[in-house]
């Protein structure tokens, strides 16, 4: 009987469903990251070539740094090419392309896009003056279509797109798809841009209240290093700390607290404090770090029963048996003896002055805030010139396998880095070089201590027998030991301060007095006794005939104090050296 043909034409059916399909893809692509210029990359690596040839993201420059431009008026903005894609991506110059360009203020029309076709048209010899000049940044495009990122009434930047060879230019429709990608670009453009801003003053207040990166101590030399960890990840609470101690001796802390963000910084400011406060006790590492676990509990406890009413006021803190890790360290270059005690903190590398690298056996503890639980000491003597590395699990955990590869990757960095041979300010960096940068799970500490000792003709010490009539010869043994280390000029403080304090050991405390000099960077005088009793500086009343030493000693001195020992206690007392 014959043929009956339905014919329907589906163009525009396709056409809009492929339209939403890229609108679903472009929004999946912003919402990936937090950060500014990720975001704009995968943006472009959507729309080039599915909406066009090529693309590009140009934003102002505050955003770059988490500000905002003006909302308001005609405007002048100085834009930077963030991203490009594309067949012709390489005539675009990503970030070195610095130009300013008219942003109209978000108004009627002020985030409307613009649609340009016939560039191709144009007469040879006019430069293409007739197009605006944002259209004419790619060879051979002949058509372009931008839209302005607006957000809040704020413009951040400008989407650009051309097409090029045999690519349809582009319809009304398109334009309209470019807006609505555009709108929510602005959107993702925006948070991210708060994220940095909040990202850069966490950053700021963790290197704040960080130690200087590098110190010189007569013990060793030390250099620190800190990176954050990525925009997706938050600023974590990594912390070094190099602290001087009495007798030269010095204190090496690294430590790490579990999560991320302010208050994660704020509680490593918090234990840094603790740290510090509890160093100066001069107590065994063991015993720090049993106070500073106990310092833990109570912060958490302090945010269990805070206020709820007090809204963002109170930032609770983190607790449990993640609180935070801790390692804490002393070396006495005296001794040159090392002793250590971790809370549940990843063991020291020693490299020995012979090139080989090994880790110290430790039984580490539990993190802080676990509490109950001892913490176990371990010694170790350390040749000079050996490198100490402490590092927080940032630098073995990258998610490149497990903590074992990890840790021998980090004794392969130390030897290719040469830290025996170079200042380790600068092997410092050589031993991060290859992490990638802006992609670390987790922060990354790092402290490196070079050992020094003090040479035995710079110590002197003498056993003095409790009797009164001693005093006399100690000051004549301490005269005569300034005199062969050409410190005459200390010579009427060091004697009323050796004086003081081996008078008060001989009538308080009784048994055999220690009497020691130490010239490094300071001339410490140390008397140590077998008495437990700590001495109390107080103020003597004009009718009292005695204590006044301490005070003497006090003003005398450059520092002074005193610490407990397994034998009694040590009084000490510090003078800063003669210029040379």
């Amino acid at each position: 009987m014959g043929v009956a043909a339905v014919f329907t034409d589906v163009t525009d059916h396709e056409r809009a469903r492929a339209r939403l399909d890229l609108l679903y893809r472009a929004t999946g692509a912003l919402g990936g990251s937090l950060s500014v210029l990720r975001t704009v990359e995968d943006l472009v690596e959507v729309l080039a070539p599915a909406l066009g040839d090529c693309a590009a993201v140009d934003l102002a420059e505050t955003v770059l740094t988490g500000g905002e431009p003006p909302a308001d008026g005609q405007l002048t903005l100085p834009l930077v090419r963030m991203a490009v894609a594309g067949t012709e991506s390489e005539a675009l110059r990503t970030g070195t392309a610095r130009f300013a360009a008219r942003l109209a203020a978000p108004g009627a029309r002020g985030c409307r896009g613009e649609l340009v076709t016939g560039l191709g048209d144009l007469p040879a010899g006019s430069g293409r003056a007739e197009a605006p000049e944002w259209a004419t940044t790619v060879p051979g495009a002949h058509s372009a279509m931008t839209a302005p990122l607006c957000a809040r009434g704020i413009r951040f930047g400008r989407l650009t797109l051309w097409r090029t060879g045999d690519a349809a230019p582009p319809e009304a429709d398109d334009l309209a798809l470019l807006e609505e990608i555009a709108a929510r670009a602005a959107v993702a453009v925006d948070n991210a841009r708060r994220y940095t801003k909040e990202r850069r003053t966490a950053v700021g207040l963790q290197r704040s209240l960080l130690p200087p990166a590098t110190s010189e101590k007569p013990a060793l030399e030390a250099a620190g290093l800190y990176l954050p960890a990525d925009a997706d990840s938050g600023v974590g609470g990594d912390w070094f700390d190099v602290i001087p101690l009495s007798s030269a001796r010095v204190a090496l802390v690294v430590g790490d607290v579990a999560g991320h963000g302010l208050h994660a910084t704020a509680m490593m400011g918090r234990l840094r404090s603790a740290v510090r406060a509890m160093a100066d006790l001069e107590l065994e590492p063991e015993e720090l770090l049993a106070h500073v676990d106990d310092m833990v509990l109570q912060f958490a406890s302090e945010a269990e029963n805070g206020d709820p009413d007090d809204g963002d006021a109170w930032v609770a803190l983190p607790s449990g048996p993640a609180g935070a890790t801790c390692l804490y360290a002393v070396y006495d270059p005296v001794t040159r003896t090392c002793a250590m005690a971790s809370a549940g903190h990843p063991p020291p590398a020693v490299v020995s002055p012979d090139g080989t690298v090994e880790y110290v056996e430790l039984s580490p503890g539990p993190p802080l805030g676990v509490g109950g639980w001892p913490f176990e000491p371990v010694e170790r003597e350390l040749p000079p010139g050996s490198v100490l590395a402490l590092y927080t699990d940032g630098l073995i955990e990258r998610g490149e396998g497990d903590i074992d590869h990890g840790m021998r990757d980090l004794g392969d960095r130390l030897l290719r880095s040469d830290v025996l041979g170079r200042p380790l300010r600068e092997a410092r960096h050589d031993i991060v070089e290859g992490l990638p940068p802006g992609r670390l799970r987790d922060d990354v500490t790092l402290l490196l201590a070079r050992t020094r000792v003090v040479e035995a003709d710079s110590i002197t010490t003498w056993l003095l027998d409790p009797d009164p009539a001693v005093v006399a010869d100690a000051r004549h043994l301490v005269l005569a030991q300034l005199t062969a280390w050409d410190l005459d000029e200390l010579s009427f403080s060091t004697e009323l301060i050796v004086s003081e304090l081996v008078t008060n050991a001989i009538r308080h405390a009784g048994g055999p007095v220690r009497l020691r000099l130490i010239r490094a960077d300071t001339l410490t005088c140390e008397v140590s006794d077998s008495s437990n009793t700590q001495p109390r500086m107080r103020r003597a009343r004009s009718s009292e005939e005695g204590g006044r030493g301490l005070y003497i000693v006090a003003q005398l001195s450059h520092r002074w104090g005193s610490r407990y020992t397994m034998g009694g206690k040590t009084v000490w007392s510090e003078q800063a050296l003669p210029p040379a």
